[in-house]
């Protein structure tokens, strides 16, 4: 898995930028990557992240610098959710990153469940001080003493606030970019309602926004559920996910949250109000994030052995266009003909730049732009500037169109629509082909052995979760629940279906 393979991938990069399997491919540009998705996955992944000039490595081991090609797809997916929250009149704030230890320590089994990842500020300059200061590996007891002192009535309710923020969670082995990191940025939503049927309506409307960003713009196909007793939110009632499989790997990636903490930390902060009869009531709260861990699953399931594949929603750019001069052609049309082009795109909102750097051939600029996962690459020589047209060529699959110039933003369009369904198409037919129903222990044995994602009957009890991760211990990790779907079939004998995967054990 990509996590265990972070420190030798990161110290191979110079060599990948040198060439690999791909003989033609060095040969002609000087790119290309050192290992295939298939044979090496790990080593993979931590080419194509730094190759794909998402990520470079920083001198603290599981910090990473996200550079802009990565953080114009946080910036593409922060702009529709901070919008669609804002449509249920959820507001955002900013609270401290330092949290006092007698706060973060009032919520017991919540800060148990976060203990080992703590980290702390121990000194100022030279002098230690007198009292450890926290870093936020999450902002519940950052945020509720300040809601015990804003809910004073029922028309204080409900609040509803959200931060876009960095949090640290310092201890854990195999980091891996985006995936695992110390440091990491996402949003945190934090409400509280008067009633618990708003909260649960709550959970399930963000939990759809969630499942919109990973199947509406990043088109990966994702499982709504809720997760076990054993698994949900230290301290919460109860915890919703939507859940990614990574078919290569045999495990899935939680991709998001929504919990409804229930009364818990009401009652342990002291959240009171008012109610419309004149009566004191706790309050029901909710909190739900997703991180930065959305940028590493998409490159999971979609990059190739060229690199990145950009689904176009959230790619930074959606069309490249490229210049190929021949020997006596009229370089000087072609490029006004490339700069006239990315000028008919703009206007049309398509986000489009043309390469006219002279110093890298063709050749370069297709595997150059391809190892970044541009969509559409549009090409433009002497035979398309004669007949006013373009050559498209598709990043997902290769095919190539020409497109007349009379027609070009509504075949653009058409082209970066497809070229999105058609990721998403082929990452469910993906991620359904590795879905296995099982009913017999031995079936789940096998399937485990072949990687699946196990639908398998579930009487709900904790012993038995645990039993099944103790059982299945091995080299390659242990199952672990995902979380029982929504979507159930139909079991006339059986309670429900739960989900398990291969997890990965910390050593």
């Amino acid at each position: 898995m990509a996590g265990g393979e972070q420190k030798k991938g990161g110290g191979e990069q110079k060599k990948a930028g040198g060439g690999g399997k791909k003989k033609e491919v060095k040969k002609e540009t000087g790119l290309g990557l050192s290992f295939t998705k298939d044979e090496n996955f790990g080593e993979w992944y931590s080419e194509v992240v730094v190759n794909g000039e998402m990520i470079e490595y920083y001198d603290i081991s599981g910090c990473y610098i996200l550079r802009p090609w990565a953080m114009s797809i946080w910036e593409n997916m922060q702009t529709f959710f901070d919008a669609e929250i804002k449509k249920m009149k959820v507001k955002n704030c900013y609270f401290p990153l330092f949290v006092s230890p007698g706060v973060l320590q009032k919520e017991k089994d919540h800060i148990e469940g976060f203990a080992p990842e703590v980290a702390w500020v121990t000194k100022s300059g030279e002098s230690d001080l007198e009292v450890p200061i926290a870093l936020r590996p999450t902002s519940e007891t950052v945020m509720y003493p300040y809601y015990s002192k804003w809910i004073r009535g029922h028309r204080d309710l409900p609040l509803k606030l959200n931060q876009w923020c960095n949090v640290v969670r310092w201890e854990f082995s195999n980091p891996t970019p985006f995936i695992r990191s110390r440091e990491f940025l996402w949003q945190e939503g934090h409400t509280a309602f008067a009633t618990k049927e708003e909260a649960d309506t709550e959970v399930l409307q963000i939990l759809e926004l969630y499942r919109r960003i990973y199947e509406e713009f990043l088109a990966i196909p994702v499982t709504k559920g809720r997760k076990s007793e054993l698994e949900k939110f230290a301290g919460g009632l109860y915890t919703t996910s939507v859940e990614a499989f990574i078919p290569n790997t045999g495990r899935g990636i939680q991709g998001a949250t929504s919990h409804c903490l229930g009364q818990n930390f009401a009652k342990m902060f002291e959240i009171n109000f008012e109610n419309e009869k004149g009566e004191k009531s706790m309050v029901w709260q909710n909190s739900w994030a997703y991180s930065t861990r959305t940028i590493g699953v998409m490159v999971m399931v979609h990059g190739d052995n060229k690199g990145l594949v950009l689904p176009p929603k959230v790619a930074a750019l959606q069309v490249i266009v490229i210049p190929v001069p021949y020997k006596d052609a009229d370089t000087q049309g072609i490029f006004d003909a490339c700069a006239a082009t990315v000028a008919i795109l703009s206007d049309a909102g398509i986000r489009a730049e043309a390469d006219l750097r002279e110093n890298y051939s063709p050749g370069w600029k297709y595997s150059n732009w391809e190892m970044k996962g541009v969509p559409l690459r549009i090409e433009i020589g002497p035979r398309d500037l004669a007949n006013n047209q373009v050559r498209a060529v598709r990043r997902d699959n290769g095919e190539k169109t020409d497109i007349s110039r009379v027609f070009l933003v509504e075949q653009v369009k058409g082209m970066l629509e497809k070229i999105q369904q058609n990721l998403f198409d082929v990452a469910k037919q993906k991620r359904d082909a590795c879905i296995e129903v099982v009913k017999t222990w031995d079936e789940f044995i096998k399937a485990l052995g072949q990687k699946k994602l196990i639908l398998a009957p579930w009487c709900d009890e904790e012993e038995v979760e645990k039993d099944v991760k103790a059982r299945t211990k091995g080299e390659m990790g242990a199952a672990k629940s995902l979380c029982t779907p929504f979507e159930q079939p139909e079991l006339p004998e059986e309670d429900g279906m739960i989900l398990f995967r291969l997890r990965r054990m910390a050593k």
